[in-house]
């Protein structure tokens, strides 16, 4: 079995629709689930959503499960699931990125999502935070119990005297 960054966590399917809501998640989205564990994020993208989604998993067996379950659904023209190491899959095309790793996988992760993806991209994390990052919001109320960030490319990124690395100008 392939070593995983972190192990699979099933996330409450409440909390996957309130990282969603709060990404304002809509048809024209393209979603990426990051260590996308049994694609209950990829899937309720498509069906509550209408957004296309991927989800990028490492093993082997989760991915089988997603992917039969998406089947089953019929829900291929929507959402797919890879088996890959997300640090190698290019996510650029990607409008809203979910998270739900932990802290040292998301700080290893992050200078990827800052390379690769575009202004206005939504970033969604359960439960950790994306260090160094501010949050436009954090909600703890609904689900009771669970955290989620939401990030939003420029506007969350903080320079290391606590400053934008951007001009407000650069933001029209």
């Amino acid at each position: 079995m392939e070593m995983s960054f972190v192990p699979f966590v099933q996330s409450p399917i409440e909390v996957v629709r309130r990282m969603l809501q709060l990404a304002k998640v809509e048809e024209r989205d393209l979603v990426y689930d990051l260590g996308s564990g049994d694609g209950m994020t990829v899937i309720t993208s498509c069906r509550e959503f209408g957004a296309q989604a991927v989800g990028v998993e490492l093993r082997a067996d989760l991915v089988k499960r997603s992917t039969d379950e998406i089947r089953r659904l019929k829900l291929t023209g929507c959402g797919r699931i890879f088996q890959t190491d997300f640090f190698n899959f290019d996510i650029s095309d990607a409008t809203v990125v979910i998270l739900y790793l932990n802290t040292p996988t998301n700080a290893r992760l992050k200078p990827k999502l800052e390379k690769e993806l575009k202004d206005g991209t939504r970033v969604v994390s359960h439960d950790f935070e994306i260090t160094g990052w501010k949050p436009l919001v954090v909600s703890r109320d609904n689900p009771l119990g669970h955290a989620i960030y939401l990030y939003k490319l420029p506007e969350s990124l903080v320079g290391s005297d606590g400053s934008p690395p951007y001009t407000s100008s650069s933001l029209a």
